[in-house]
């Protein structure tokens, strides 16, 4: 009898394109939640990934002061070869111009993609309030902001309150198989790369956090540096040490927010679908999210019973 996502599979008729890829991209399921939580949990070997990766993301420049997070969600959808969306549609579907992580992840839903949302305060934050940046927006962003996080896992949108390391994010990166969208603090982000420039007297003076969002497309452990698109940039890919994003990212008033998105398989095939497949996929991705949810849990699980018999091994010597 198939499991069940094979079964899931066989009905969207997506098993036919995964003959069509390569060994080196074929990742099951299991494999992605696997791997996944073997980084988190930090038993990794590091020598099965290579020194670099980059994945190419199309950067996409914002047109307005507040838009980043929309425009970081084109890219995705760009990269993921979804091309029937445009950022006048994303901004009617926000429906708000006072963009919030949670925001994004209902669109990247909205969306059918894959993705995992990190984060280190489930709602809105109100020890914001007395940051410039959140101060005219927050009182009326509260309400609408927590009550997206309680209706998100009835909209199938999975966080997870944690903290990612930079280290974490720098193996799931070189895996090739995820992007990231970031908050971070752009003035940290600007003073940080200047400074590793050495021009950090240009870096004097006191200022407030601003939210900004970027696209993480890559990492380099030979010079320890990232690789973002930043909406509010004219050049097409920045580098930056894991130092300065790891700064920016977790400055106060970021909550340290993180989209994870599975840039491989289990994303970008969907949508070149028939639309009966693309539409059925819809119906059946909660399923699909009980069925990852199921095999994370599975994971852990075999992971606890093979240390627990590893350590029983050893005493017995």
């Amino acid at each position: 009898m198939w499991p069940l996502h094979v079964l899931v599979n066989k009905l969207l008729g997506t098993d036919e394109l995964d003959d069509e890829q390569s060994d080196e991209n074929h990742w099951s399921l299991v494999e992605f939640f696997s791997f996944r939580q073997s980084v988190m949990n930090g038993n990794y070997d590091t020598a099965l990934l290579p020194r670099s990766y980059f994945v190419d993301v199309p950067h996409i420049h914002q047109l307005r002061t507040w838009d980043c997070g929309l425009y970081c969600v084109l890219m995705a959808l760009r990269t993921l070869g979804i091309k029937n969306c445009n950022i006048q549609e994303l901004d009617k579907l926000c429906c708000t111009t006072s963009i919030w992580t949670v925001d994004l992840a209902y669109l990247l839903q909205k969306f059918a993609v894959n993705f995992s949302y990190f984060t280190v305060t489930l709602g809105a934050n109100p020890k914001f309030s007395a940051e410039i940046f959140y101060k005219e927006q927050l009182p009326n962003d509260s309400a609408r902001v927590d009550t997206l996080f309680q209706k998100a896992m009835d909209a199938g949108i999975s966080i997870e309150c944690r903290s990612i390391s930079g280290e974490q994010l720098s193996l799931l990166i070189l895996s090739g198989k995820y992007i990231a969208i970031a908050l971070v603090d752009q003035y940290t982000l600007s003073r940080s790369w200047l400074e590793d420039c050495c021009v950090s007297s240009l870096c004097n003076g006191s200022f407030s956090y601003t939210g900004h969002y970027v696209v993480i497309s890559g990492y380099d452990a030979v010079r320890d540096e990232f690789e973002i698109r930043d909406p509010a940039s004219s050049r097409k890919l920045e580098r930056i040490t894991s130092r300065c994003l790891e700064k920016a990212r977790k400055s106060f008033g970021t909550d340290e927010d993180l989209l994870l998105v599975i840039s491989g398989r289990w994303n970008a095939k969907y949508f070149n679908l028939p639309p009966y497949s693309y539409a059925l996929f819809l119906i059946l991705k909660p399923l699909v999210h009980i069925v990852r949810d199921y095999v994370i849990v599975s994971v852990c699980i075999e992971t606890e019973y093979a240390r627990g018999e590893k350590e029983l091994d050893e005493d017995s010597r």
